[in-house]
């Protein structure tokens, strides 16, 4: 939404006052003309859906400040919902932890989210109900984002007793993108993304790479590697979305560690006391989609199917319940969910 501000002045110099004499009274000049200053034009960042939205505390972020603001990780266009929180532990490639009015979310339990219409939350997954990994995401690539905060909104399913988010991806992009951002740490990330015309439709086509170690004395060394195919083509009085898209990482953990271990100089403040923690994750998504015009309204539908994959080895209690051996635990899952 674009607000268009015009402002007016009085006075060849732009005074809302005629001039006076050094007596006081009015100057007998002529009156001044009246000039119009140029438009001013104010991009709005959030549109509230005033006369629509259920609930004052809904509304939608735009790709504008998704631009504006600087993002460490891609779970952090969530934090584009007012008041939503996200933060990371055990491992870049690991869902992340979400607050939101009060609530620790964990992993995604009480807040859900979709992309492209296909759920993210996991039910029963290893590592916790609700896991909402969004690593995958590409934040260049997204258009808005419908976000409802409360539990008011029961066609959210399980996972919304807190909230909810809908995130858009473009079908067309403004410009080509050639992005490469180098950082301490061995920070680096490449990103390529064009969308030509093929034929009647367009084609929207974007890979990611990304890798880090981050400060830890045991390097993170995170790799994620990143896709989207989309193709949109005009069908009746709407668009017809061919979507895929593909991600797969990997990564090394450094947890939590006990502070007599740091303060005795066992290990370094950065160390860790269980150096093979971390994991890899896969995410495979098809879906088939229409977006338009229907019955009076606007009809969204989609049908999806979608593989997942996580290996997530982790230790909490180190050597406590094993002293021989250790405490470090697996947790693993494939499924194929639509």
């Amino acid at each position: 939404m674009l607000l268009a501000l015009t402002v007016f002045g009085t006075g060849e110099t732009g005074s809302a006052a005629e001039p006076v004499s050094p007596a006081g009274e009015a100057s007998s000049e002529t009156p001044s003309q009246e000039v119009e200053l140029p438009e001013i034009v104010i991009p709005l960042h959030y549109r509230h859906n005033i006369d629509t939205a259920d609930a004052a505390s809904a509304g939608t972020a735009t790709a504008e400040l998704i631009e504006d603001r600087p993002l460490l990780r891609p779970g952090e266009v969530l934090e584009l919902v007012p008041g939503l929180i996200v933060t990371q532990h055990s491992g870049a490639g690991k869902a992340n932890q979400y607050f939101l009015r009060g609530f620790n979310l964990d992993h995604g339990t009480d807040f859900s989210t979709t992309v492209e219409g296909v759920p993210v939350n996991l039910p029963t997954n290893a590592h916790g109900q609700g896991y909402m990994d969004l690593n995958f995401l590409i934040p260049e690539l997204v258009t808005h984002a419908d976000y409802f905060k409360g539990p008011y909104y029961a066609e959210k399913g399980d996972f919304s007793s807190a909230g909810a988010e809908d995130i858009f991806y473009a079908s067309e992009l403004p410009s080509n993108i050639l992005l490469g951002t180098v950082g301490s740490y061995n920070y680096e990330r490449a990103l390529a993304a064009t969308s030509p015309k093929v034929g009647d439709g367009t084609l929207l086509a974007a890979f990611e790479v990304m890798h880090q170690d981050g400060p830890w004395t045991v390097p993170e060394n995170y790799l994620k590697l990143n896709g989207v195919l989309r193709y949109t083509h005009p069908l009746w009085r709407g668009n017809l979305s061919f979507f895929g898209m593909g991600y797969s990482a990997s990564w090394n953990a450094t947890n939590q560690v006990p502070q007599r271990a740091v303060t005795s100089g066992e290990i370094e403040y950065f160390g860790t006391l269980s150096p093979t923690d971390g994991g890899s994750s896969q995410r495979y998504v098809l879906s088939l989609g229409w977006e338009g015009e229907a019955a009076g309204g606007r009809l969204r539908a989609n049908i999806y199917g979608a593989q997942y994959g996580l290996d997530l080895f982790s230790n909490f209690t180190y050597y406590l319940m094993d002293p021989v051996n250790g405490d470090q635990m697996e947790q693993e899952e494939k499924r194929f969910y639509c």
